[in-house]
């Protein structure tokens, strides 16, 4: 097998203008269509493309449980919040119950693709 010279992971103008194709999932970008996708932009197989999108999720998911800030600079910045102990009520029976403190994860949308929406 002959090594295929590195490309820059950026998509082309084109490919950044075009409407995705709607499918039967109402336009939803699947995690198996990401993967088509990153294949086909970097010249990876269908194996090597899953390996490297499974590994930055599993990144991202692990630096978040840390607590830890996640910048993507041209996507966003995610973040984990804490949430303070408050008083709720059942939709259902109108009861009132305490809802414990916790974290949340928090997405920030980067400028640029704010702009571009």
């Amino acid at each position: 097998m002959t090594k295929q010279p590195k490309r820059a992971l950026k998509a082309s103008p084109a490919v950044q203008d075009s409407a995705p194709a709607p499918d039967a999932e109402g336009g939803k970008l699947t995690k198996a269509q990401l993967i088509e996708q990153v294949g086909a932009q970097a010249s990876l197989t269908k194996v090597h493309s899953a390996g490297v999108v499974n590994t930055m999720l599993e990144l991202l998911v692990e630096a978040l449980t840390q607590g830890k800030t996640t910048s993507l600079p041209e996507l966003g910045t995610f973040s984990v919040k804490e949430t303070a102990a408050r008083t709720g009520r059942n939709p259902h029976t109108g009861e009132s119950m305490q809802i414990a403190a916790g974290r949340k994860v928090a997405f920030k949308v980067a400028p640029a693709l704010k702009k571009s929406l």
